[in-house]
């Protein structure tokens, strides 16, 4: 039997993706560009929640998690549901739904003035079988991190204090944090102050600080030092928040593993872990201290 807390969750998550799914049904209609796709007796709301759910179930295999967990004890819930082969065959066509949904999950998130922003490497394959790997050719591309070289793809996020997920973008493991396309996609609309190490050091600084957002970065070695406010400087070192929902995201979400037998359902995999982390209760956050000013 599914633990109570565990079908809150459940039903919560659908809940979501119903509503969600409505209110796309509802607009496309209004356009005029309804797919004319059948809807199959497992509907995409369904789906989604089951894709999901995966990631809060603790299963490293979908599989496992499908044929041993939603089949035998998720069948009240899913009365028509189909096989394991016809859902891992029908999951490419809910890639835009997670998009769009994990977008509106992300608009979301409270607009603080304070925020963090890292990128998450997102290994395909182990480097001795690069040029083995043919699921993700054209797709994945070398990169490097902190940990060293690796082969696959990047995750650009942006959280605030409470680690509540602001904006994301996926790219090739070879796109720099500081990319001079990346980062105005990835800040835009954001004012305050945004924390970054020592990638994303760029010259659209002056850019960013016009329309009300300032970058805050470590400097790189031989750089000229320049003064920074101590409330900045003490701000830089809470930075590690970030880190903590990169681990949570690996360990807990299943984000990156190098099993994958498809490029597209890997993609689903990511968008589907970063949906159940804004699902996550216990987020890791920091206390931001309110700064006083004293007048003369």
């Amino acid at each position: 039997m599914l633990r109570e807390d565990k079908a809150l969750k459940l039903i919560e998550i659908f809940i979501t993706c119903d509503d969600f799914c409505n209110v796309l049904t509802q607009w496309q209609m209004q356009q005029g560009t309804l797919p004319t796709i059948r809807q199959g007796e497992l509907t995409d709301s369904e789906m989604l929640a089951i894709t999901i759910f995966y990631h809060h179930s603790g299963a490293k295999c979908f599989q496992y998690y499908y044929q041993d967990w939603v089949e035998a004890q998720l069948r009240s819930y899913f009365p028509k549901l189909i096989s394991y082969e016809r859902f891992v065959a029908r999951m490419p066509r809910l890639l835009p739904g997670l998009f769009v949904l994990l977008k509106w999950l992300c608009a979301q998130g409270q607009r603080t003035g304070f925020y963090i922003v890292d990128s998450k490497p997102l290994a395909v394959c182990d480097n001795h079988r690069i040029q083995a790997n043919k699921v993700f050719a054209g797709l994945a591309a070398r990169g490097k991190s902190s940990m060293g070289w690796f082969f696959g793809l990047k995750a650009h996020l942006v959280i605030n204090q409470y680690g509540e997920l602001i904006n994301f973008i996926i790219t090739p493991g070879n796109v720099s944090d500081n990319n001079a396309s990346l980062l105005p996609e990835l800040l835009a609309d954001l004012q305050g102050q945004c924390f970054g190490d020592r990638g994303y050091l760029t010259k659209l600084f002056a850019e960013f600080y016009q329309r009300g957002l300032h970058l805050v970065t470590k400097l790189r070695r031989r750089m000229k030092n320049t003064l920074m406010p101590l409330s900045d400087k003490l701000n830089l070192r809470k930075r590690g928040l970030i880190e903590s929902v990169n681990a949570l995201l690996t360990s807990v979400f299943d984000l990156e593993h190098t099993r994958h037998r498809s490029a597209l359902n890997s993609q689903i995999n990511v968008l589907a872990g970063l949906i159940a982390y804004c699902f996550h209760d216990r987020k890791p956050s920091i206390v931001i201290p309110v700064q006083k000013r004293i007048y003369p």
